[in-house]
């Protein structure tokens, strides 16, 4: 037990006097051990306890009633970078800059000259640790700590600090049905998505944070919602039952997976970092810290079925919090030294304390005003509306109308329904309104080629390439045309024509880019053909004309040229 005589074994005899002056004590004693012996009762007298405890400096008083909430004990490193370091010397420095002398700047150090409080290793959940320390037998004594500051975490945002609002939206789950489809027909590069914040239209693509979501995080979050398999490919059942959700309880689903995703790390997703290593950081212990912070800012966490005040609350001024209460939210016993980040700007390596605000910081923000605002949780505001293509910071948020329910992971009311219509043109274009059904859109994707998005409308087109890869994958134009007669109000016949004779009888036509060569001369065209560039020449055009064979072009001029014939070349590049 760590009580007063463990909290002063090996003290010498100078540092036990200094306690026994601070406490109104004589002890006399010829050496560190009988001084042990006769000092350690004499603290343990209440009365005496109490009237050490009267003089102490108001910053210790402060440093004490700390540790007294948190039953007697805080990690050293913490403690000592909000009460002050206890600078270590030896006796002789110690006697010659007597530094308990000025202990009205140090709250820490004016406790350690007390012997108030003791500094050791503890096994704590996450191994052993060093804490601050009150003495047991002391710590049964002392009175109830003081009341705690019961004022909010952070602040109220200022006007200029959310001038310009972006509000909640549901966005993601139509990302997350252009991604789902993309993943089915096999993959990313140059595909449907292979940029889905292209696809956010109007004010939110203009006002886009650095904060916005990349394709790895939507990806992940699909993965912690279960919709996706160990290769990153959509599991058929619950995405089916994903897509054809309401809205509400699609975004619940969402949320639901990421509060409880061990997989899902937020630290190594922040823009600009590299992670190095094989430290392991824990995402849910930082997730449910964030939470928990969240509940003490001005106005609360809103819980179902109360009324909510959702004031708009300072970023900043939330985050400089966290860092001054609780800075070592995610790092197990305070350690800032051997988790291997890398600015990527830079190519410094983020270690140390100092570094708190790139690490820890930008990870608060990126809980806030991103992941949380991505799922319907918050609200955020930029200092002005931005121009186009300029990033600004997210400097205040608040709780949307929707964070009562999806914290509680219930389905949020007041979201939009899916019930727009396809509209289908006769030259086989489908036009998707974002409010149409997503998993109408989603079996639609997968026999389109995709054209983006405009005017409120995700577009696609039927060719017989599309065709073509959707019959590989099991899908038949009579599947098809079941689905568009469901889900647009027409279909022109004429297209449901092409359709059933691509089926049966494939293309009918072709059109193609081609090179020609024209001589003036037939005889020129014999002579090209008997000659080694014979094999680059194609299908005749007549006598004087014949096609040349895609990248041929500069081989078959060079065959000209040793004819003795230069040829002129209009070749687009």
């Amino acid at each position: 037990m760590p009580d007063i005589q463990h909290c002063l074994q090996g003290r010498d005899l100078g540092f036990l006097r200094i306690v026994a002056l601070f406490w109104g004590l004589e002890l006399d004693a010829p050496d560190a051990r009988v001084g042990l012996q006769r000092l350690a009762p004499m603290l343990l007298d209440q009365d005496q306890l109490m009237e050490t405890l009267a003089a102490l400096p108001g910053g210790a008083g402060q440093a004490l009633d700390d540790l007294l909430r948190s039953d007697g004990r805080l990690p050293w490193a913490l403690f000592t970078r909000r009460y002050g370091q206890v600078r270590e010397m030896g006796a002789a420095r110690r006697d010659r800059e007597r530094p308990y002398e000025n202990t009205h700047a140090n709250a820490a150090e004016a406790l350690w000259y007390r012997a108030l409080i003791g500094r050791a290793f503890f096994e704590t959940p996450d191994g052993a640790e060093e804490l601050a320390y009150i003495p047991d037998d002391l710590l049964e004594l002392m009175p109830a700590a003081g009341p705690e500051d019961d004022r909010p975490l952070g602040r109220l945002a200022t006007p200029a600090e959310r001038e310009y609002i972006l509000p909640a939206s549901d966005w993601i789950l139509d990302d997350a049905a252009t991604l789902l489809a993309a993943l089915r027909l096999g993959g990313l590069p140059g595909g449907e998505a292979a940029d889905i914040r292209a696809l956010l239209p109007g004010p939110q693509a203009a006002a886009l944070t650095p904060l916005s979501p990349s394709l790895p995080v939507l990806q992940g979050l699909l993965a912690a919602a279960g919709l996706l398999d160990a290769q990153g490919m959509p599991l058929p059942d619950p995405a089916r039952r994903f897509l054809e959700a309401s809205r509400g309880e699609a975004l619940s689903l969402l949320l639901r997976g990421w509060l409880h995703a061990a997989d899902f790390n937020e630290l190594l997703l922040l823009p600009g970092l590299a992670a190095e290593g094989e430290w392991r950081n824990d995402p849910l212990r930082a997730r449910q810290a964030v939470l928990d912070f969240l509940s003490g800012v001005p106005g609360g966490l809103p819980a179902p079925g109360r009324p909510a005040e959702r004031p708009w609350c300072s970023l900043n001024a939330f985050i400089q919090a966290v860092k001054q209460l609780a800075p070592d939210f995610q790092r197990p016993a305070g350690d800032y030294d051997s988790w291997f980040l890398r600015d990527l700007a830079s190519g410094a390596y983020l270690r140390g304390f100092e570094h708190w605000e790139r690490v820890e910081g930008d990870l608060l923000r990126y809980l806030v005003a991103g992941v949380l605002h991505w799922l319907g949780v918050t609200e955020i505001a930029l200092p002005e509306a931005p121009r186009p293509g300029q990033r600004l910071p997210v400097t205040a948020f608040r709780f949307s109308d929707w964070a009562a329910d999806l914290l509680a992971l219930n389905p949020p009311a007041g979201l939009a329904e899916e019930s727009e219509t396809l509209q289908v043109t006769s030259d086989g274009r489908v036009l998707a309104p974002r409010l149409a059904p997503r998993s109408v859109r989603y079996q639609i994707a997968r026999f389109c080629a995709w054209e983006g998005f405009a005017q409120d409308s995700y577009r696609y087109r039927l060719t017989p390439e599309s065709l073509e890869r959707a019959r590989s994958q099991g899908l038949q134009v009579r599947h098809l045309l079941v689905l568009l007669r469901r889900g647009a109000r027409a279909v022109p016949p004429g297209l449901v024509q092409a359709l059933e004779r691509w089926e049966a009888q494939g293309s009918q036509a072709r059109l193609e880019r081609i090179s020609v060569l024209r001589v003036k001369d037939p005889a020129i065209l014999q002579a090209l053909k008997s000659s080694k560039a014979g094999r680059f020449l194609g299908e005749p055009l007549g006598t004087a004309a014949v096609i040349v064979r895609a990248g041929a072009w500069d081989k078959v001029a060079a065959a000209l040229a040793e004819l003795g014939y230069l040829a002129e070349v209009e070749i687009e590049k």
